[in-house]
C-alpha cells in the first residue's frame, strides 16, 4: 500500500523550538534547583509532557513547575522560535500534491498554534492532535490513532515523522512506518537505536516516499 499520509511531530521535527525549550527548563530548574542544573543537563527532558519530566523531580510541586515553565515558555516563544531550512517550502509542496498532513505533538494546543501561525505552517495542516485532545501521550499509540482517524487514513498508508523516541515508538505501536530526522538535538545516533523506517537528512527526504518529485 503507498503511503498518502504524513504525521509530524512539531518540535524539533517541523520548527526549531530547541532554545525556547531548553532556555524555559533552565529557567524553571534554576528556580526550584538553584544552580544545579546546565544546559546539557536539561536534554533528557526533551520531548516528554511536562508533568512526566518534572513528576520525577517534585511530587508535590509537579503542577507548579510546569505552571512557572509554561509562563516562561509562552513569554519568550516568538523570540527564540526559528524555522529549520527546507521544511516551509517542503510541507507546501506536500499540501499542494494533495498529501494527508497531520501533527502529532506533546505539547498543549494554545502554544502549537502560536508556533504554527509564527511560521506560516498553519494552512497546511487540517489534522492537530495535541496533548489536551488525548488521554495518553506518545509513546502510546493514541495520538497517532486518532490523527489518522481524523484524516481517514490507515496505519499501512502513513509515517510517524519526528526528532524523539516517543515519536518512533508511538508510530511503532500504532502500526504506522516511522522516519528520524537527523537534526535531531539528541543526535540521530541516539534515534537509530529505536529502529525507524527512514532517516531524513532534509525533510525534502520524504517527497520520493510519498511519490512527489521537486521539480513537478
Amino acid at each position: 500500500m503507498s503511503i498518502n499520509t504524513l504525521l509530524f511531530d512539531l518540535d524539533g521535527t517541523l520548527i526549531d523550538t530547541n532554545d525556547l525549550i531548553i532556555e524555559s527548563f533552565l529557567h524553571t530548574l534554576n528556580y526550584y534547583y538553584p544552580e544545579q542544573y546546565k544546559r546539557d543537563d536539561v536534554l533528557t527532558f526533551i520531548g516528554p509532557p511536562l508533568y512526566d519530566s518534572f513528576v520525577k523531580l517534585d511530587k508535590d510541586r509537579v503542577e507548579e513547575m510546569v505552571t512557572h515553565y509554561r509562563a516562561f515558555n509562552m513569554s519568550k516563544h516568538d523570540e527564540l522560535v526559528r524555522e529549520f531550512e527546507g521544511v516551509y517550502d517542503t510541507v507546501k509542496l506536500l499540501h499542494e500534491k494533495g498529501v494527508k498532513l497531520g501533527i502529532v505533538t506533546t505539547k498543549m494546543r494554545q502554544t502549537v498554534i502560536m508556533g504554527l501561525r509564527l511560521t506560516g505552517l498553519d494552512k497546511f495542516f487540517d489534522v492537530v492532535v495535541c496533548l489536551d485532545d488525548v488521554k495518553n501521550a506518545k509513546p502510546d499509540p493514541e495520538p497517532v490513532q486518532l490523527a489518522l482517524q481524523q484524516l481517514g487514513s490507515s496505519p499501512e498508508e502513513a509515517i510517524m515523522v519526528g526528532d524523539n523516541y516517543h515519536d518512533i515508538l508511538s508510530g511503532k505501536n500504532a502500526g504506522t512506518k516511522t522516519a528520524a530526522v537527523s537534526w535531531t538535538i539528541k543526535g540521530v545516533e541516539y534515534l537509530q537505536q529505536f529502529n525507524p523506517d527512514y532517516v531524513l537528512t532534509h525533510m525534502e527526504d520524504l517527497l520520493p516516499l510519498v511519490g512527489v518529485s521537486k521539480g513537478e
